[in-house]
Parts: structure tokens; C-alpha cells; sequence
């Protein structure tokens, strides 16, 4: 997905956005703020997953990942920020899921943003996805 491959159709988004699944909250480190929630969500594929941190039911931090990219989000900084991820990277250290990490891109990939904006549109009627949605006024 690097820069690469955001041809997909309808169908393809419609099911990406479909595998979308709440994967229990137990299984996140918990905030150390009360008043503070965190998502995951894990898609049908791998490296595909969202990330939210709500505070007092308001988007924090958001992180979204597909094939490679990442989009994101944080309220002390308020843009979109593309970037890639080193989970197509083969080595040791990619094959742990604790151990992603994201470089950010020196521009926007405004390709990748359309797209993440289309799979979350999938989902619009639930209120996260309305959340999230909000982001990329």
C-alpha cells in the first residue's frame, strides 16, 4: 500500500469496512485516566486495525492501519498524518504485534486519507465511525 495499490472498488471497501470487530477492551493497556477509553479494532486482513482513544466520549488519538499505511490522529495536534508501518518489513522484530511502529511521511498521502475516509463511511451509522468520521473536516 506504499504509495501503491489504493485502487479498490466498492465491493472491496464495502468488505473491509464490514470485518471490522471490537476486540475485548481487556486485552489494552488500560488509560491511567478515568475518564479515558480505548478501542481496538481488528479488520478481516492482516495489518489492518483502528486504534481510538476517547476522552470524555471525544476523540483523543486516533490510529488506522492497512497493508503498511497508517493514518492518525492526536488532539494536540489536530491534522492527518500519513505515515508507513514495519509490518511488511520481514525481520524478527515485525513478527511481534506489540513491536509496530510508524514512520510518518514528509507529506500527506491525501490517496491514502480518501481511503481510510471510504472504509469509515462503510460504517457511518455507528457512532464511533461517526467519531472518527468528524476528523477529516
Amino acid at each position: 500500500m506504499n504509495r501503491r495499490n489504493y485502487v479498490l472498488d466498492k465491493n472491496e471497501i464495502k468488505l473491509l469496512g464490514a470485518s471490522l470487530r471490537t476486540i475485548e477492551p481487556k486485552l489494552l493497556k488500560p488509560s491511567p485516566e478515568a475518564d479515558t477509553v480505548r478501542i481496538w479494532l481488528q479488520g478481516g486482513e492482516p495489518y489492518f486495525d483502528i486504534f481510538i482513544e476517547l476522552s470524555n466520549n471525544e476523540i483523543v488519538w486516533f490510529q488506522f492501519t492497512l497493508r503498511g499505511k497508517s493514518l492518525s490522529w492526536h488532539s494536540k495536534n489536530t491534522r492527518l498524518q500519513t505515515g508507513i508501518t514495519n509490518e511488511l518489513k520481514i525481520d524478527n522484530v515485525s513478527f511481534y504485534a506489540a513491536s509496530k511502529t510508524v514512520e510518518n511521511d514528509d507529506i500527506c498521502d491525501d490517496e491514502f486519507i480518501d481511503l481510510v475516509k471510504s472504509i469509515l463511511q462503510t460504517r457511518a451509522e455507528e457512532e464511533i465511525f461517526t467519531k472518527a468520521l468528524t476528523l477529516f473536516n
